[in-house]
Protein backbone atom coordinates (compact mmCIF):
# COMPACT_ATOMS: atom_id res chain seq x y z
CA UNK A 1 0.00 0.00 0.00
CA UNK A 2 1.54 2.94 -1.17
CA UNK A 3 0.31 6.35 -0.78
CA UNK A 4 1.39 9.23 -3.98
CA UNK A 5 1.92 12.72 -2.90
CA UNK A 6 -1.59 13.93 -4.80
CA UNK A 7 -3.35 11.07 -2.47
CA UNK A 8 -4.66 12.33 1.12
CA UNK A 9 -4.72 9.30 3.59
CA UNK A 10 -7.24 10.06 6.64
CA UNK A 11 -5.79 9.04 9.77
CA UNK A 12 -6.92 6.05 10.99
CA UNK A 13 -8.24 8.01 14.26
CA UNK A 14 -10.67 9.97 12.07
CA UNK A 15 -11.59 6.50 10.33
CA UNK A 16 -12.07 5.57 13.76
CA UNK A 17 -14.29 8.57 15.08
CA UNK A 18 -16.36 7.74 11.56
CA UNK A 19 -16.85 4.04 11.98
CA UNK A 20 -17.81 5.08 15.49
CA UNK A 21 -20.58 7.00 14.00
CA UNK A 22 -21.75 4.08 11.39
CA UNK A 23 -19.72 5.17 8.72
CA UNK A 24 -19.68 2.18 6.41
CA UNK A 25 -17.32 3.62 3.83
CA UNK A 26 -14.90 4.52 6.78
CA UNK A 27 -14.98 1.16 7.74
CA UNK A 28 -14.14 -0.29 4.25
CA UNK A 29 -10.95 2.06 3.92
CA UNK A 30 -9.85 0.64 7.04
CA UNK A 31 -9.85 -2.36 6.24
CA UNK A 32 -7.97 -1.62 2.83
CA UNK A 33 -5.10 0.62 4.52
CA UNK A 34 -4.62 -2.27 7.56
CA UNK A 35 -5.27 -5.79 5.80
CA UNK A 36 -2.24 -5.82 3.26
CA UNK A 37 -0.04 -4.08 6.63
CA UNK A 38 -1.08 -6.85 8.55
CA UNK A 39 -0.72 -9.70 6.21
CA UNK A 40 2.61 -8.73 5.49
CA UNK A 41 3.95 -8.68 8.96
CA UNK A 42 2.12 -11.70 9.84
CA UNK A 43 3.62 -13.42 6.95
CA UNK A 44 6.08 -16.21 8.19
CA UNK A 45 4.80 -15.87 12.08
CA UNK A 46 3.12 -19.37 12.27
CA UNK A 47 5.53 -21.57 12.56
CA UNK A 48 5.42 -23.63 8.79
CA UNK A 49 4.48 -26.67 10.63
CA UNK A 50 1.40 -25.42 11.47
CA UNK A 51 0.43 -23.32 8.17
CA UNK A 52 -1.47 -23.98 5.15
CA UNK A 53 -2.53 -21.85 2.19
CA UNK A 54 -4.92 -20.23 4.16
CA UNK A 55 -3.99 -19.61 8.08
CA UNK A 56 -2.36 -16.53 7.99
CA UNK A 57 -4.55 -15.30 6.15
CA UNK A 58 -7.40 -16.45 8.32
CA UNK A 59 -5.67 -15.00 11.21
CA UNK A 60 -5.18 -11.67 10.09
CA UNK A 61 -8.68 -11.74 8.94
CA UNK A 62 -10.10 -12.63 12.15
CA UNK A 63 -7.96 -9.92 14.08
CA UNK A 64 -9.33 -7.33 12.27
CA UNK A 65 -12.74 -8.15 12.27
CA UNK A 66 -12.82 -9.07 16.21
CA UNK A 67 -10.74 -5.22 16.50
CA UNK A 68 -13.56 -4.21 14.57
CA UNK A 69 -16.04 -5.70 16.50
CA UNK A 70 -14.13 -3.89 20.19
CA UNK A 71 -13.49 -0.91 18.20
CA UNK A 72 -15.98 1.10 20.73
CA UNK A 73 -13.74 -0.49 23.70
CA UNK A 74 -9.99 0.78 22.02
CA UNK A 75 -8.73 3.77 23.33
CA UNK A 76 -6.13 5.58 21.44
CA UNK A 77 -2.95 6.68 22.62
CA UNK A 78 -1.60 8.45 20.13
CA UNK A 79 -0.26 8.10 16.56
CA UNK A 80 0.18 4.43 15.50
CA UNK A 81 -1.72 2.98 18.77
CA UNK A 82 -4.40 1.39 16.76
CA UNK A 83 -1.73 -0.37 14.60
CA UNK A 84 0.31 -1.20 17.92
CA UNK A 85 -3.39 -2.95 18.93
CA UNK A 86 -3.43 -4.64 16.22
CA UNK A 87 -0.40 -6.15 16.80
CA UNK A 88 -0.69 -7.44 20.19
CA UNK A 89 -3.79 -8.55 18.56
CA UNK A 90 -2.59 -10.55 15.61
CA UNK A 91 0.46 -11.54 17.89
CA UNK A 92 -1.88 -13.58 20.69
CA UNK A 93 -3.92 -14.96 17.53
CA UNK A 94 -0.56 -16.66 16.66
CA UNK A 95 -0.20 -17.15 19.77
CA UNK A 96 -3.59 -19.29 20.57
CA UNK A 97 -2.95 -20.82 17.08
CA UNK A 98 0.63 -22.61 18.54
CA UNK A 99 -1.54 -23.69 21.62
CA UNK A 100 -4.15 -24.97 19.74
CA UNK A 101 -1.79 -26.99 17.78
CA UNK A 102 0.13 -28.03 20.54
CA UNK A 103 -2.78 -29.76 22.43
CA UNK A 104 -3.72 -31.58 19.69
CA UNK A 105 -2.97 -35.03 19.49
CA UNK A 106 -0.05 -36.30 16.17
CA UNK A 107 -1.72 -38.20 13.46
CA UNK A 108 0.86 -39.15 11.33
CA UNK A 109 4.41 -39.69 11.83
CA UNK A 110 6.57 -37.38 10.01
CA UNK A 111 9.75 -38.11 8.45
CA UNK A 112 12.45 -37.24 11.03
CA UNK A 113 15.01 -35.71 8.43
CA UNK A 114 12.16 -33.18 7.24
CA UNK A 115 11.49 -32.14 10.65
CA UNK A 116 15.00 -31.58 11.16
CA UNK A 117 15.71 -29.74 8.12
CA UNK A 118 12.35 -27.72 8.73
CA UNK A 119 13.39 -26.61 12.46
CA UNK A 120 15.81 -24.36 13.35
CA UNK A 121 19.10 -25.53 15.39
CA UNK A 122 19.02 -24.38 18.92
CA UNK A 123 21.79 -22.27 18.44
CA UNK A 124 19.92 -20.23 15.91
CA UNK A 125 16.52 -20.25 18.01
CA UNK A 126 18.30 -18.75 21.32
CA UNK A 127 19.83 -16.40 19.24
CA UNK A 128 16.40 -15.40 17.47
CA UNK A 129 14.86 -15.22 20.77
CA UNK A 130 17.25 -13.48 22.12
CA UNK A 131 17.05 -10.68 19.25
CA UNK A 132 13.64 -10.24 19.21
CA UNK A 133 13.29 -9.86 23.09
CA UNK A 134 16.24 -7.80 23.42
CA UNK A 135 14.24 -5.25 20.65
CA UNK A 136 10.72 -5.90 22.49
CA UNK A 137 12.43 -4.19 25.94
CA UNK A 138 14.01 -1.59 23.95
CA UNK A 139 11.01 -0.14 22.26
CA UNK A 140 8.89 -0.89 25.48
CA UNK A 141 11.76 2.04 26.64
CA UNK A 142 10.68 4.82 24.82
CA UNK A 143 7.67 7.07 24.51
CA UNK A 144 4.58 5.86 23.36
CA UNK A 145 4.93 8.01 20.18
CA UNK A 146 8.00 6.60 19.29
CA UNK A 147 7.02 3.19 19.54
CA UNK A 148 4.58 3.76 17.63
CA UNK A 149 6.44 4.99 14.87
CA UNK A 150 8.99 2.53 14.75
CA UNK A 151 6.07 -0.08 14.74
CA UNK A 152 4.70 1.33 11.35
CA UNK A 153 7.62 2.27 9.42
CA UNK A 154 9.55 -1.15 10.73
CA UNK A 155 7.18 -3.78 11.27
CA UNK A 156 4.19 -2.53 8.88
CA UNK A 157 6.50 -1.01 6.31
CA UNK A 158 4.69 2.08 6.12
CA UNK A 159 6.05 4.64 4.06
CA UNK A 160 6.90 8.18 5.23
CA UNK A 161 3.26 9.79 3.72
CA UNK A 162 1.59 7.06 5.16
CA UNK A 163 2.87 7.51 8.46
CA UNK A 164 2.87 11.49 8.30
CA UNK A 165 -1.08 11.08 7.94
CA UNK A 166 -0.96 9.26 11.04
CA UNK A 167 1.03 11.22 13.04
CA UNK A 168 0.36 14.79 11.34
CA UNK A 169 2.41 16.67 9.67
CA UNK A 170 4.75 16.17 6.02
CA UNK A 171 6.84 12.99 4.93
CA UNK A 172 9.71 14.69 5.57
CA UNK A 173 8.98 15.43 8.87
CA UNK A 174 7.91 11.77 9.47
CA UNK A 175 11.02 10.64 7.91
CA UNK A 176 13.26 13.01 10.63
CA UNK A 177 10.91 11.15 13.76
CA UNK A 178 11.35 7.99 12.36
CA UNK A 179 14.98 8.32 12.05
CA UNK A 180 15.60 10.00 16.06
CA UNK A 181 13.40 7.09 17.00
CA UNK A 182 15.58 4.19 15.50
CA UNK A 183 18.38 6.14 16.91
CA UNK A 184 17.20 5.69 20.09
CA UNK A 185 16.01 2.67 19.82
CA UNK A 186 19.47 1.66 18.85
CA UNK A 187 20.98 3.30 22.14
CA UNK A 188 18.99 1.64 24.51
CA UNK A 189 20.03 -1.92 22.05
CA UNK A 190 23.55 -0.64 22.46
CA UNK A 191 22.95 -0.59 26.53
CA UNK A 192 21.36 -4.30 26.93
Amino acid sequence: MSADAHTVIEPTVDLIRRIRAGDAHAREQLLRRFLPLLRRWAHGRLPRRLRDLNDTDDLVQVTLMKALARLDEFDSAGPGAFLGYLRTALLNQVRDEIRRHQRRPEHAELDAELGEADAPGLLEQLVGSERVRAYEQALARLPKRQQGLIVMRVEFGMSYPEIAAEVGGTPDAARVMVARALVQLSRWLATD
